[in-house]
């Protein structure tokens, strides 16, 4: 059995040195030389891994990369999406390549611990498009699969959507944790409390755990720089595409939304006050991101004062009731003037537009 490998990326190089690692026959495709002249022979592979870009831009979630490559996988061939995708992706493309059995495999590896998290993975889930859950056929090309990643205590077959949400879910339910940690560590210090100590206090809750609970921390790539945020690769980019798809999707459930923004406002700007991951923060939002984070923080600050207006008005409160009148006035003002710097973001963006 040959295994092919299309992208070279941090995720697609890992993953195929540890396939050759483990001894498997197999052929690496990318752009880049000296893996560019391989695309007759991963077209012969039995097996082949995707690990291409999917970024979320300013403009949104972008899988044009992923959806060019499957003309490079050989028709009755296995493929397999390392990438992250929005749920239903993996059931169009099974849909546009209907001689391609296309699987995901979500990938769950972190940057510090890259090579350890590919030799030894906590958990392997391969996702068979809908349509095909329950063809006998399919799901063997899914254990066929799973027979050849390295062991893990945790399997599962299942729906191409469920695969595609696990991945969001365990990335957001963990920016989210960071950002709760700074907020804890925030009101900590407000009360004199050492967060050292909390943190542990807390740490020792099953339920919770050690990971993502250092507010303030250094990485490599940050030098001696202090940063704070839900930062990296993977958590900017899924959090603004699942806040996307929760507003296509459910876009009349307006507290939820309301949730999701003021998590993403609150998070970009602790980014941006300690200059952490500015790079990718610009990748995903652009240097509109900064005013539109300006309005989001003014938006959110705006529904408090309503929420203040109204129970100053039920209980009848007028000196409350003035206060808090007063209040959403000046942050409305903030507000217009968000909306005014981002209005001439855009038009700049649009007058360079027409010079391209």
């Amino acid at each position: 059995m040959n295994i092919g490998f299309i992208g070279q990326g941090w995720i697609g190089k890992n993953l195929a040195d540890n396939f050759e690692e483990r001894g498997f026959s197999l052929v690496r495709y990318a752009k880049e030389e000296p893996y560019a002249q391989n695309k007759k022979k991963v077209a012969e592979c039995d097996i082949v891994f995707i690990a291409v870009p999917t970024p979320s831009t300013p403009k949104g979630f972008d899988d044009s990369i992923l959806y060019g490559v499957f003309e490079n996988v050989g028709k009755g061939k296995i493929a397999v999406i390392k990438s992250t995708i929005l749920p239903g992706t993996t059931d169009d493309i099974a849909k546009q390549f209907p001689d391609i059995y296309v699987l995901h495999a979500p990938e769950f590896l972190r940057e510090t611990s890259v090579r350890n998290d590919v030799a030894r993975p906590d958990r392997n889930i391969i996702g068979v498009p809908s349509a095909y859950f329950e063809d006998p056929v399919w799901l063997a090309k899914a254990e066929a699969v799973m027979s050849i990643l390295p062991e893990s205590p945790y399997k599962s077959i299942c729906k191409a959507s469920e695969a595609e949400l696990t991945k969001y879910g365990g990335n957001n339910f963990l920016y989210a944790k960071v950002v709760f940690m700074n907020l804890m560590y925030d009101i900590a210090g407000a009360h004199g409390a050492r967060w050292d100590v909390l943190a542990e206090n807390m740490k020792a809750d099953p339920r919770i755990g050690e990971s993502h609970m250092q507010p303030v921390h250094q990485y490599a790539h940050m030098g001696n720089n202090n940063g704070r945020g839900a930062g990296g690769h993977c958590f900017i980019k899924d959090f603004a595409a699942f806040r996307q798809l929760y507003e296509e999707r459910l876009g009349e459930d307006k507290e939820s939304i309301s949730l999701l923004r003021a998590f993403e406002a609150k998070n970009n700007k602790m980014l941006r006050e300690t200059g952490k991951d500015i790079d990718l923060l610009d990748g995903v939002y652009g240097q509109l991101g900064v005013d539109i984070n300006a309005m989001e923080e003014a938006v959110v600050k705006e529904s408090a004062d309503i929420g203040a207006i109204e129970r100053a008005y039920a209980q009848k409160d007028l000196p409350m009731l003035e206060v808090a009148y007063r209040e959403a006035g000046r942050d409305l003002v903030a507000l217009e003037r968000a909306y005014i710097d981002a209005g001439g973001d855009i038009l700049t963006l649009k007058a360079l537009s027409r010079k391209d």
